[in-house]
């Protein structure tokens, strides 16, 4: 067994793993968004890629999902976590809360979210997407919440849009009667594709926020999302460790 990590904004460079290495990889795609940084938490090895690169040079729109799935594949990674920062669409659902994503509404429009451009020879593939999140990583992630006391949501929706901009407060209303729970940039074209690949996905989403829905209190910013996951990150990485060490 071997775990890659995706870390999201505020997650470029965590101090994870044991005996670490960097390694680069190629891929048919193009250059996934970071190196690998490589090592063991516990006794499981490791794979570590930055999202958005360590500097977050990468706005939501470009990062390359094919290229960081298919390099993760290639790696012998056969279960992926994802970190996310995401903004809360229900009052339940606080700063700082974690989120077990169960379900997602893929939202964006200019993402290429499939390694099946045309169907050779008439092998159409078409992947099954009505639980896309692993449920037995989610299990797992559940249980260690459990024991390491943290506040957190064992479900959720969430509903991914395409950025860089935040939603207007037009926009946060609809996607709440949508039914979807939190909202972020990123993860719906990672876990379509690592679906594609059949890499188990699961995503541990840190509140930041309420979006702009809630009129009582300031629209979200980016200095704000920083700020509370920031504060919050070592609760992600806690889960994190105790859940690859659990294998």
């Amino acid at each position: 067994m071997k775990f890659a990590i995706i870390g999201g904004s505020g997650f470029e460079n965590p101090d994870l793993l044991k005996d670490q290495h960097e390694v680069k990889v190629e891929t048919p795609y193009g250059a996934p968004s970071s190196t690998f940084k490589t090592g063991k938490i516990g006794e499981v090895e490791v794979a570590v890629l930055s999202r958005h690169d360590r500097n977050h040079s990468i706005p939501p729109t470009q990062v390359n999902n094919r290229a960081n799935i298919w390099a993760i594949k290639e790696l012998g990674c056969t279960h992926i976590l994802a970190t996310t920062a995401c903004g809360s669409l229900r009052e339940e659902i606080k700063r700082g809360d974690l989120v077990i994503l169960d379900q997602f509404v893929d939202f964006t429009r200019h993402r290429v979210v499939s390694f099946y451009e045309e169907f050779d020879h008439g092998n159409l593939k078409h992947t099954p997407m009505a639980d896309p999140f692993d449920r037995f990583l989610r299990e797992k992630l559940i249980a260690k919440a459990k024991e390491l006391n943290l506040s957190f949501h064992p479900k959720g929706t969430v509903i991914t849009i395409e950025g860089p901009r935040f939603s207007t407060r037009a926009e946060s209303n609809m996607f709440r009667i949508w039914g979807a729970d939190v909202i972020n940039m990123s993860v719906a074209p990672e876990c379509i594709l690592a679906n594609e690949l059949e890499i188990p996905y699961a995503a541990i989403a840190l509140s930041t926020d309420y979006d702009c829905w809630k009129t009582d209190e300031e629209p979200v910013t980016w200095e704000e999302v920083l700020k509370v996951f920031n504060n919050n990150v070592v609760n992600v990485i806690r889960l994190i460790s105790a859940t690859v060490s659990s294998f």
